[in-house]
């Protein structure tokens, strides 16, 4: 009965009901947005990582994070294969260029050197062409969402990377790196581009056999002392965490997260204080009929309530419209499955606390006043 009141009032009052839900869904839209926001640059960080398929990364030592690694020795690769825990290992080259662009200019690029057939370290996904299409000793690949940034170029192009002749025989889907735009071509290619002395490498990825047990990262941890030795997970979290540190990435999102909430809380809070105050004798009468203050705290409880997940139905509709609209764009955006619920329940906490202000108000209602 009480929260039937409740959904009454709801109906009746459309003014404050239309402003507490705008709050609610302002709180989840701009937050959610955020979010996704935030969670696409994450995933630009740590890309090669992510998608490598290893199970152990190795790099240089007092590593930071997996952009910022010098060059090891190659020699380490029949090491590593020697153990019995080892199902490959592969080394992977990471330089830079300078990608001439069909107009003449230039755009610089990282070029990611792999190897075949395994290709570790990618490419994952095509939008153009396939793997098979590498085998060329001067192929490389370019991204999907930098082909306008590079010039447009076309299939079997044929440009130039730090002054080395390339030609464009794949397009990648998904391959964006938060370090700028990545190009993959042979380890030999690679090298060429970016000059580095022979037998050097940037980072050698390892497999594991199919049921090796802990002790493997801990014998390859033994087995190189002067290298840094990392798990994926291991590393893609190094990187994360570094960038987010170090870039103000963190306390930008923070804080303009903050503010999407600190104004769907005002919002909520002014639109259901003025509503109580409007309904300041309709809860009088209640108080003077038998109702109780636990009455009348539920039936505004139940009102927030009502309210909040109306806004938080709208709130994701809006979202997932924007997602949806924004995927395969170059705008960074992802939404983990887990943020959905964690956001709503956030978002209807809020509007609770929201709701405080005028609760203490409706509480007040003085039963004699109806009688004056």
């Amino acid at each position: 009965m009480r929260s039937l009141t409740a959904l009454r009032m709801v109906v009746h009052d459309r003014s404050s009901t239309a402003g507490a839900l705008l709050g609610v869904v302002a709180i989840v839209f701009l937050v959610g947005q955020q979010l996704s926001v935030f969670f696409g640059l994450l995933n630009y960080m740590s890309v090669l990582v992510d998608h490598s398929g290893a199970h152990a990364w190795v790099m240089s030592a007092n590593l930071r994070n997996a952009d910022a690694g010098n060059l090891i020795s190659g020699k380490y690769i029949d090491r590593i294969i020697g153990l019995p825990e080892v199902e490959w290992a592969e080394p992977v080259l990471i330089g830079s260029g300078l990608f001439r662009t069909s107009e003449g200019s230039f755009e610089t690029v990282r070029v990611i050197g792999t190897r075949r057939p395994r290709l570790a370290v990618g490419p994952w996904q095509f939008a153009q062409a396939d793997e098979r299409s590498l085998l060329d000793a001067e192929s490389v690949t370019v991204d999907r969402l930098d082909l306008a940034k590079l010039g447009h170029p076309v299939l079997d192009q044929v440009t130039e990377i730090g002054d080395r002749r390339v030609r464009i025989r794949a397009v990648t889907e998904g391959a964006r790196g938060f370090q700028g735009t990545l190009v993959f071509a042979s380890l030999d290619k690679v090298k060429e581009i970016a000059r580095t002395p022979p037998g050097r490498y940037s980072a050698i990825l390892v497999r594991f056999r199919e049921g090796a047990d802990s002790q493997a990262m801990a014998s390859l941890r033994a087995l190189l002392p002067g290298c840094s030795v990392y798990t994926t997970g291991e590393l893609s979290r190094l990187t994360r965490t570094y960038y987010i540190q170090n870039t103000g990435i963190g306390g930008s999102f923070g804080f303009s997260t903050a503010i999407a909430v600190l104004i769907g809380v005002v919002i909520i809070s002014l639109t259901m204080y003025t509503s109580v105050l409007g309904r300041a004798r309709d809860f009088a009468v209640m108080r003077a009929i038998g109702g109780r203050r636990r009455d009348i705290g539920v039936v505004v409880v139940s009102e927030a309530l009502i309210i909040a997940g109306a806004g938080v139905f709208l709130g994701f509709v809006m979202l997932a419209t924007l997602l949806n609209a924004t995927r395969g764009s170059p705008i960074p955006s992802f939404f983990p499955l887990f943020v959905t619920p964690a956001l709503g329940i956030g978002a209807v906490l809020v509007s609770f606390l929201g709701s405080l202000i005028a609760l203490r108000v409706a509480l007040k209602a003085d039963p004699a006043s109806v009688f004056h």
